[in-house]
């Protein structure tokens, strides 16, 4: 076998023009497999938009429809064929998903020599397409696509089938590895925790810290609290508005800064004006890696309500930057904290997430210390095990079928 690899990459989230900010940590991952020398193409199969839905609704459909059917990005070709996304057909979707993208990554000119499912559903459904053409396939779950889908959505049978068929499966928590065994009947998971840039997210010196914070109207006594990620119901952004206020009842000096955008935005707008919080909470919308850095740097905490996670990238980004967490129990986000200095909030009450919130910062640890707690959660490392486990499924593919089976 060759030290580098073709690997092919169906997913269904990964930055466009668009969404630039979407499956920004698959692109990272895939960058560096590219920096390794491995080949890397990625297909990310788009819902075709029959006129006129992509003018009449364009906050729904327009961003799909405007969506580039190919592109490159880095050096990586992003490929996105269309398909037929019928509503209220998961399995048939994820079929047809699977199919559109099977057919962009194999060629007569290119095959790969793997096909990695990031994000298990719906890429997922690729599987029994692989296994039929004799290339190996791996999917990765990173949260939702395991766990909303193998839970409230009701298709865990089917994402079982299509993991015993794969065969191999990796996720970026062990919460998730546990879901996926378990879905599948076997233990066949391996964690590839995604990794930190601790070049761009590390602790910065008071002085810095002092500059940011002028540069961006806090207060030198402001507690400033990050709240970081979409405003979507599973994040619980309403109750980290709430923690807040019952914290900054306290500490009348907190002001809550919140990064993100998403469904809830305009409920979250609301209850902070009916909360009288509008002098104290200000809404940044997205922000790039590179001015996260900083907010994470000058910020006093980063607070994290969410009801259900995979392992939480904004923990982590926080975590280097030597910013205290305080963060709600949900998936791997204790996997997370267990080395640091912090803890997961078990109850979901604003009373006991503002005391959590009071007792962090009354006395912070130093942030150094915050940073050596995930100084060996490295990208080089990720990159590592993730080689690893492609090289052997190959090399336990083409010894035979092994334990991969066909999906019902």
């Amino acid at each position: 076998m060759t030290s580098s690899l073709r690997i092919g990459v169906l997913t269904s989230l990964y930055p466009a023009p668009e969404r630039p900010f979407e499956g920004i940590f698959a692109q990272r991952r895939w960058s560096g497999m590219l920096d390794r020398g491995h080949d890397v193409r990625v297909c990310q199969p788009t819902p075709r938009v029959p006129w006129p839905l992509g003018s009449l609704f364009p906050r729904r459909f327009g961003d799909l429809q405007r969506r580039p059917s190919e592109e490159l990005q880095g050096g990586i070709s992003i490929q996105r064929p269309r398909y037929r996304h019928i509503s209220k057909r998961p399995v048939g979707n994820a079929k047809r998903f699977a199919k559109a993208g099977m057919d962009n990554l194999v060629s007569s000119s290119w095959r790969p020599d793997i096909v990695v499912c990031d994000y298990a559903w719906p890429a997922g459904a690729a599987a029994p397409l692989g296994q039929s053409l004799g290339i190996p396939v791996v999917l990765s779950g990173r949260g939702s696509d395991v766990l909303e889908v193998g839970g409230e959505a009701g298709l865990g049978d089917e994402l079982g089938a299509f993991l015993r068929c794969a065969g191999k499966w990796v996720a970026v928590s062990q919460d998730l590895v546990d879901a996926m065994d378990a879905l599948a009947g076997d233990e066949l998971g391996t964690l590839v925790p995604n990794g930190v840039d601790a070049a761009l997210f590390h602790p910065r010196p008071d002085s810095e810290r002092a500059a940011v914070r002028s540069e961006l109207g806090w207060k030198v006594d402001d507690k400033v609290i990050l709240l970081v990620g979409h405003l979507i119901r599973r994040k619980d952004p309403l109750l980290a508005l709430e923690s807040f206020r019952h914290f900054q009842a306290t500490c009348p000096d907190a002001r809550l800064v919140v990064i993100g955008k998403g469904e809830l935005e305009a409920q979250f707008r609301e209850a902070v004006q009916q909360a009288g919080l509008g002098g104290y909470v200000d809404m940044l919308g997205e922000r790039r890696a590179d001015d996260l850095s900083g907010l994470y740097a000058a910020a006093d905490c980063l607070l994290l309500c969410s009801s259900r996670e995979g392992r939480p990238n904004v923990v982590l980004e926080a975590l280097s930057s030597g910013l205290p967490v305080v963060a709600t129990a949900a998936g791997g986000t204790g996997e997370l904290l267990e080395p640091s200095p912090f803890d997961t909030v078990h109850s979901r009450t604003a009373d006991a997430i503002a005391k959590t919130l009071q007792d962090t910062l009354a006395c912070p640890p130093l942030r150094q210390a915050i940073a050596d707690s995930v100084a060996g959660l490295s990208w080089s490392a990720s990159l590592d095990t993730l080689e690893a486990v492609l090289f052997q499924h190959i090399v336990a593919s083409r010894r035979g079928p092994g334990r991969a089976r066909s999906a019902s």
